[in-house]
């Protein structure tokens, strides 16, 4: 395969990734990743360092918009990113010293777990009464709605900021934004309302990336050559995404893409027990 095939073809699949991923929430890691290793047979770590590239892009892209709505509790995001951070640089470190069989393993379970969590029901229930900690913190807040400025308050903050760090931890171990974790923290732990959680969210993956990615620059598994179109293609995925989304069906996409993905994670795990990494 010539350089110039390797790249289109990629391209091209970086963009179903960031399609696929902006449509179910899950993100185009947990494409690209599978992709890069299973069918073009890349190291696991560099693939890992190209979707934290990509990551940043979309991240920044995304964020901006519902931070400019009101959406994104701006201040939660920011006291979480502390966690997140912190398990982020970790997960890098562990990463590096990690057998890539066992990285496989771990990943797999991981996609198993966020294909479920994209199924689940979420909560829409609002809390009108929260914890101390969260008005010692400032971290009640209000979103947007057609009928007015919504309030809500949180609780758990603890529970919450704990899972962060695990979630930080995977990202950096695995190159995904652990999106099913941070909005299981702050959806079921923290009671955030699931839209302004989704996008929280969204506005923390970037910088949790960010932290990761240096590790993994300074370790050389950052390798242009598959970063780049992989940028190129998860950005224009998810920018596709984000205009079609009212026009389909996403709970169904949802529940076949979640199939999808359960089976990817079941080749991962096997190809992670017979060392075929």
């Amino acid at each position: 395969m010539t350089i110039l095939t390797f790249t289109l073809i990629l391209l091209a699949g970086a963009y179903l990734a960031g399609l696929a991923g902006s449509l179910t929430g899950l993100g185009g890691g947990v494409v690209i990743i599978p992709l890069l290793t299973l069918f073009f047979h890349v190291d696991i770590r560099y693939a890992i360092g190209a979707a934290l590239v990509a990551s940043i892009a979309t991240s920044s892209g995304s964020a901006s918009a519902y931070v400019k709505e009101g959406i994104t509790n701006v201040r939660l995001g920011m006291f979480l990113e502390i966690a997140t951070t912190v398990g982020a640089v970790a997960g890098a470190i562990i990463a590096v010293y990690t057998p890539v069989n066992t990285v496989a393993i771990v990943f797999g379970v991981m996609l198993i777990f966020s294909a479920s969590m994209t199924l689940r029901k979420k909560n829409e229930q609002i809390l009108t009464e929260g914890s101390r900690m969260s008005d010692i913190l400032k971290l009640n807040s209000t979103y947007p709605s057609p009928e007015g400025p919504v309030p809500y308050k949180l609780k758990h903050i603890g529970r919450g900021f704990s899972v962060m760090t695990i979630a930080g931890v995977l990202s950096g171990l695995l190159g995904i934004g652990s999106g099913a974790l941070k909005v299981l923290a702050m959806d079921t732990a923290m009671r955030v309302p699931f839209r302004v959680s989704t996008t929280t969210s969204n506005f923390m993956v970037g910088v949790t990336a960010a932290a990761s990615a240096v590790v993994y620059l300074q370790r050389g598994y950052i390798d242009p050559g598959i970063a780049f179109p992989v940028v190129i293609g998860v950005l224009a995925g998810a920018i596709t995404g984000s205009k079609i989304l009212m026009k389909i069906n996403v709970n169904a996409l949802k529940l076949i893409f979640s199939i999808a993905i359960t089976l990817i994670a079941i080749n991962m795990i096997y190809n992670g027990f017979n060392h075929k990494f």
